[in-house]
């Protein structure tokens, strides 16, 4: 379980296994449709909707809980420790929304690119805003961790794409290094599995229901997240602040990669014989208009922009109102 210090954070909209199973699901819907975009982290998501540490609690759980409990039996108690009703409902939402959503949100993102990415600019900005406001001390030493995410993330969002040979080992190493990268608020898990070229055929596989693909890369995933979990908890409860400032930097510079107004620089040819960009960097709009010969749609990105912000903001202000009727009850 995770330490009480680490339940402390609950300035972050915490509440211990008190969401509804529904409300569950939603969020895991809403991580799964993050998770498909590239620049956008389902961890930020899990974060922003009050869940973050519930989920890293349950995750660090459950190999303890299949030893001692699972192994012995003791179904009911290993299903009460692992959190099991939270974990299935959340993972029922984010296969439900991969499932469902992939080709979907694939088509908008060729077909409205401005608009979308304009979308998940504002919701990742208010993120910053709400994941720096946990900081308990603002202190100059801060700044550091600060810097060094935003570098880092920035760096990142920079690299050039690659392309690698989709063996049995690339999926289940894709699936290992997604899955850190999408439980870490502002790291991108899809935006590294198109970094290591990974993520057509990954995402191939979902649309075609590939069963034994899958598993590769879902084993990849669980040996990850079991890994990853417990860093992140052991540093949250060591350094908290200094683990918000590196995370409020992760997002800041994965805002690089959700810039609406692109230029691409190199392209490549999908599954479906198509040329899709492969390489891009951010330009402005005035730029963009005068290189593609299009309308940047400035407007109506900034509204796209405002409307991302707007829902951050109103799941807060849901969240911290059932937290006070919680709290009251």
């Amino acid at each position: 379980m995770v330490d009480s210090a680490v339940h402390s954070s609950d300035s972050v909209g915490e509440t211990v296994r008190n969401h509804h199973p529904a409300a569950v699901f939603l969020r895991g819907i809403a991580m799964g449709a993050a998770d498909i975009v590239p620049g956008v982290s389902g961890g930020t998501i899990a974060f922003i909707t009050g869940i973050y540490f519930r989920l890293l609690e349950a995750i660090n759980a459950v190999p303890g809980a299949v030893f001692h409990q699972l192994f012995r039996g003791q179904f009911r108690v290993f299903w009460r420790d692992c959190d099991g009703t939270f974990l299935v409902c959340l993972l029922a939402g984010i296969l439900t929304s991969i499932a469902t959503l992939a080709s979907a949100i694939s088509y908008m993102l060729v077909a409205y690119p401005i608009l979308i990415w304009s979308f998940f600019f504002g919701l990742i900005v208010a993120s910053v805003w709400h994941v720096g406001r946990q900081v308990r001390r603002y202190i100059p030493a801060l700044l550091v961790p600060l810097l060094f995410g935003i570098v880092i993330a920035w760096w990142i969002t920079a690299l050039s794409a690659s392309e690698v040979s989709p063996s049995a080992l690339a999926f289940f190493g894709a699936g290992a290094l997604a899955i850190c990268a999408m439980i870490l608020p502002g790291i991108s898990g899809s935006f590294i599995l198109v970094i290591i070229g990974m993520y057509a055929p990954v995402l191939a596989a979902i649309k075609a229901v590939d069963v034994s693909i899958l598993l590769l890369f879902m084993a990849g995933c669980v040996a990850g997240l079991f890994s990853i979990a417990r860093l992140i908890t052991w540093a949250f409860h060591h350094f908290h602040d200094l683990v918000l400032a590196l995370l409020t930097g992760f997002m800041i510079g994965s805002l690089n990669k959700v810039w609406p107004w692109k230029e691409t620089l190199s392209w490549r040819i999908n599954s479906s014989g198509e040329q899709v960009p492969l390489n891009e960097a951010s330009i402005w709009p005035w730029t963009f208009a005068e290189q593609a010969g299009q309308d940047p749609e400035v407007l109506l990105a900034v509204f796209m922009a405002l409307a991302g912000f707007g829902l951050v903001l109103l799941v807060e202000w849901i969240g911290s109102r059932r937290g006070q009727a919680s709290s009251a009850a």
